[in-house]
């Protein structure tokens, strides 16, 4: 399996759909999409072998994909969709909802810190977001930098973290997803400074999204990858500070693969868990 299908505790999260063991997720033979990109569903570097299933999102990622020559493609939806129903709110959960949960644009190792006025963040947020209270989950690039999380705590603001992604199966959170679909669920809106994985699970849950601020960047990040300009005229209804909820729900339900979504055998069958589904009947 590929170490990255335990990124954000994915595998592990689909197992428990399917029935099976969760901490210890059996083995897929291809690559799931840890995060939202603007491109083929996945990052530099990150390209599956020829023969491997890059198990996308959303059909939109497949589209992309083949574009470029890319095969070998299975759309089965977000993981995050799936943790959304094996979940389900309760009527107390969603009259609970209080302030805005802000993800700031991150870094994604040790040496790619991003570079930007975090004070002029913080003034702009304020700006919008008014007296309300404001949570900064911050990826843990960031929240162990002290300078920058003590920034945030000095604004006002509860400053969290939901855990690591891990490298290779070790130090990664395997609840990551769990605790982030909690912590939307208790705000009214999500926002950030840059079109993210964040704000498309934010809008999956119910909140009221904004994309609005400083987009800060990553110096050297390579070529193709930085979407700070084409993402918003690429998605102009996803960039703003007030948004409309109907068309954001429209496009995010595209990009998550709402529609892909499978039930525990189909899915099973489709990861190569068939034999692991089938000495549970």
């Amino acid at each position: 399996m590929d170490s990255s299908n335990h990124w954000y505790g994915h595998a592990h999260l689909l197992a428990e759909y399917c029935g099976l063991d969760r901490e210890h997720p059996p083995r897929i033979n291809g690559v799931i999409q840890h995060g939202w990109t603007f491109v083929h569903g996945f990052g530099y570097g990150h390209r599956p072998p020829h023969g491997f299933a890059k198990y996308v999102w959303g059909d939109v990622n497949r589209r992309r994909g083949q574009a470029i020559g890319w095969r070998d493609y299975v759309t089965i939806g977000a993981p995050f969709l799936y943790l959304d129903r094996m979940r389900p709110q309760t009527g107390t959960d969603m009259g609970a909802r209080e302030g805005t949960i802000w993800f700031p644009f991150h870094g994604t190792v040790d040496y790619e810190a991003v570079d930007g006025d975090h004070d002029r963040l913080i003034a702009q947020i304020k700006d919008v977001e008014g007296d309300g209270p404001v949570t900064m989950c911050l990826y843990y690039v960031e929240y162990e930098q002290e300078e920058v999380r003590r920034r945030y705590e000095d604004a006002g603001f509860r400053v969290i973290t939901l855990g690591k992604r891990g490298t290779f199966y070790q130090g990664g959170t395997s609840n990551f997803l769990e605790r982030q679909l909690v912590e939307l669920r208790r705000h009214e809106r999500v926002a950030s400074n840059r079109l993210s994985t964040a704000i498309f699970y934010g809008i999956a849950a119910g909140l009221d999204p904004a994309v609005y601020g400083d987009p800060m960047d990553i110096p050297g990040i390579k070529q193709g990858f930085d979407g700070t300009h084409l993402l918003e005229k690429t998605f102009p209804e996803l960039h703003g500070e007030h948004l409309d909820l109907d068309l954001a729900r429209q496009v995010a339900d595209e990009e998550l693969g709402r529609d892909f979504l499978m039930t525990p055998e189909e899915l099973g069958l489709v990861l190569g868990w068939g034999e692991e589904m089938e000495l549970l009947r």
